[in-house]
């Protein structure tokens, strides 16, 4: 079976997200990689699906014990044969993943790094086809996250199976940190993929941490039925926060590093289950999650660098749907982190990324432009879902004090840091103006006109800008970016915020924290899906997520499909989850389809229908499908116009073939193909099920040409 085909069969999707498939494609290439994804983006398919196609066993290398048996049993959930080896687990369990280790009835091993070299002994060389290093930035100190020792030691695993690829996979990584995980992990040459770190379906705000509480129990009172995740700075904080929101009626609890690890497993499963809606954590809580629905992120304290805010704030919308992340900062978190940083490793890296932090939380121009730029990704447009961006300050054209920045930054080699720019700018006299000997350039002096702490406002928001980036990892010198070009040698134009006054920045945050309700489709019938997910999940003692996303059951919602085939065309439907609950989910559709409003068992209310037009024609979806066919547009061109599935494309050209056989279907599937169906062509017609046909050819052909066969056969039948 071909990779689309597993795709769609195990994971319930007709394409892969941007690079995935590259990636899929130098894996099975027996390829060294590096990948950086972000949280949500389809890290985890990326080793996941080759697995299925490789002779031997993937082996992923994950420091996320307490999350193992819920990756392992999603997997399952998904028809994929895996299991997981760590020190959580009784002799008796280790030694049954041992038994089926060696009668090959694993696809996917995880093992946490501590634990591998207890599995080396029952593996051979040749065993082992791919292995994955999952969170990959736990390697180096540079991300000043998540360091995990054990993991400095991995290197050893590509002397141990050296016929096996090894992909180290993380979510966040600048080019520092990138260069760091490859060097330790012996893949130096390892070719890298950067995703897209952009998630437009995040709303990026940030506020002033005065009376956060009220102004968090304001913003919960819209996501009363959501989960969340609140980041605390301390322990203390994250349980007084949760007995504070239980007491104010949310369904709330407390994880951190320094309760029973019973009862942060306990709290990790129910939040996991919907049990529990919220959990005020610190950053111990979360990583590896594969929780889909998680609809917000609060930062209750401002994050100490720009890598493990992103990462946090990954956790919500990973299904794609609308998702929030709010967050607080002030001067006392501030003074608290920089004490933090200044006890931590590479305490000046990591002081100097604190303050771009700062430079976030206090930025005026786009959060989404500066998030991506500083992972070296340029956004052209403002994104409009931020909160700068909904209340957007004044700009002017700046490319004139644009431009003496970054000649300046030019004529100094690039060996300055953002203080020391400025100094020049405004023609100090200083020790470190005199001593760099950078008193000569002749852009010395350029901007004494404008005040010290104006010249960094818009330094700042070249920074975020993408024109300029700071070197981490080189005394943090500012350094060009191909943006900067443009700008000194192009005449591109650049515009920057007016600095506001102090009581013009009050209005504007004022005015950013009006909140708007979230909307959605048939919210009632949207209800009755969650309801009986919940049911199912309980029964089978999984995480709701892991039957159907949340997008899946919007998608539900939204088109209420009535037969097994229509299910099928449902957005994460894969075959496996058609077969387990497809049955189910239609009883629950189909009753809400047929019953009268008002009798319907979870009292769900259809959405008033659009009013008609008084003339013109009812709107024909075959048509709609075949007048653009005609046109000359390929299927997946109809497809992207119509937001209709490929395979439903091609029912509808059938449909038309069946009434006017005035459509040439001829490319689409060959007499071979036409021939080796026709025969089950009985059976089809007395059942009306595509499903036992689909089953006798394994897969072989998808329900789209099956379908498509069928009408073709019916119009030969009704000729003769």
């Amino acid at each position: 079976m071909n990779k689309h085909d597993l795709l769609k069969k195990h994971f319930g999707y007709d394409s892969f997200r941007p690079l995935q498939e590259q990636i899929i494609n130098d894996v099975l290439e027996h390829k060294d990689l590096m990948v950086v994804m972000p949280t949500g983006g389809g890290k985890s398919m990326c080793f996941q699906l080759p697995s299925l196609m490789l002779d031997g066993i993937t082996l992923v290398v994950s420091p996320l014990i307490a999350l193992m048996k819920d990756q392992v049993d999603s997997l399952r959930a998904n028809g994929i044969t895996a299991g997981y080896f760590n020190s959580s687990q009784v002799g008796t369990e280790q030694q049954e993943m041992l038994q089926l280790l060696k009668e090959n009835q694993l696809k996917l091993l995880y093992v946490a790094p501590e634990s591998i070299q207890l599995l080396l002994q029952h593996l051979k060389p040749t065993d082992v086809s791919l292995i994955a290093i999952d969170e990959a930035h736990c390697i180096s100190t540079w991300g000043g996250h998540d360091f995990r020792p054990a993991y400095t030691q991995l290197a050893y695993l590509k002397q141990s199976f050296p016929q096996a690829s090894l992909i180290a996979l993380t979510a966040t990584a600048d080019r520092a940190t990138r260069a760091d995980i490859k060097k330790q992990l012996a893949i130096s040459h390892a070719q890298e993929y950067v995703a897209s770190f952009d998630r437009p379906n995040l709303t990026l705000e940030v506020r002033p941490g005065n009376d956060r509480l009220a102004q968090v129990r304001r913003f919960l009172k819209k996501y009363k039925d959501d989960s969340g995740i609140i980041y605390c700075l301390s322990r203390k904080s994250c349980e007084k926060l949760a007995d504070k929101l239980s007491s104010l009626g949310f369904s709330a609890a407390a994880y951190h590093a320094g309760l029973e690890h019973r009862f942060r497993e306990s709290v990790q499963e129910q939040f996991i289950k919907d049990e529990i809606k919220i959990v005020c954590a610190t950053i111990a809580f979360g990583m590896g999650i594969d929780k889909s629905n998680v609809r917000f992120v609060i930062h209750y304290n401002m994050p100490k660098n720009i890598e493990g805010y992103y990462q946090e704030i990954g956790r919500a919308g990973r299904d794609g749907i609308d998702a929030h992340a709010l967050q607080f900062h002030s001067y006392a978190d501030m003074i608290q982190l920089r004490n933090f940083a200044g006890d931590s490793g590479n305490s000046e890296v990591q002081i100097a990324k604190l303050e771009r932090m700062k430079q976030f939380a206090e930025a005026l121009t786009c959060r989404r432009r500066m998030l991506l730029s500083y992972f070296n990704e340029y956004l052209e447009n403002d994104c409009g879902n931020c909160d700068v961006c909904l209340n957007k300050p004044d700009f002017f054209d700046a490319t004139l004090i644009t431009q003496k920045a970054l000649s300046a930054v030019y004529r100094m080699k690039e060996r300055a840091s953002l203080n020391l720019l400025i100094d020049v700018l405004r023609g100090a006299q200083n020790a470190s103006v005199i001593d760099s000997g950078f008193q000569s350039i002749k852009t010395y002096g350029a901007g004494r006109d404008i005040s010290w702490n104006n010249w960094q406002q818009y330094i700042i928001q070249m920074i975020n800008q993408g024109l300029l980036e700071i070197a981490f990892h080189e005394f943090n010198h500012l350094k060009l970016t191909p943006q900067a070009q443009a700008v000194l040698f192009e005449k591109q134009k650049v515009q920057l915020a007016v600095i506001p006054k102090p009581e013009e920045l009050a209005a504007r945050n004022a005015k950013a924290a009006q909140e708007a309700l979230p909307s959605d489709i048939n919210k009632d019938l949207y209800a009755g899906l969650r309801k009986l997910r919940m049911q199912i999940a309980s029964q089978e003692n999984l995480a709701p997520y892991m039957v159907f996303s949340d997008a899946t059951l919007k998608d539900i919602a939204s088109r209420i499909p009535l037969t097994i085939d229509e299910f099928e065309d449902i957005t994460g439907v894969g075959k496996h989850k058609l077969d387990t609950y497809g049955e189910s989910f239609l009883k629950l559709t189909q009753g809400f389809k047929m019953m009268r409003e008002g009798d319907f068992i979870y009292r769900v209310v259809i959405s008033k229908p659009k009013k008609k037009k008084k003339s013109g024609p009812k709107k024909d979806t075959v048509m709609e499908s075949v007048k653009l066919y005609w046109a000359g547009k390929t299927l997946e061109e109809i497809s992207e116009i119509r937001s209709l599935k490929v395979d439903t494309i091609l029912s509808h050209l059938g449909k038309r073939y069946v009434s006017h056989k005035d459509v040439d279907l001829n490319a689409h599937i060959s007499p071979e193909e036409l021939a080796e169906i026709e025969p089950l062509y009985e059976s089809y017609e007395k059942e009306n099920a595509l499903k036992p046909i689909f089953e006798k050819f394994n897969g072989k052909y998808s329900y789209g040409k099956l379908r498509l066969a069928m009408y073709l056969i019916e119009a030969t039948t009704t000729v003769k």
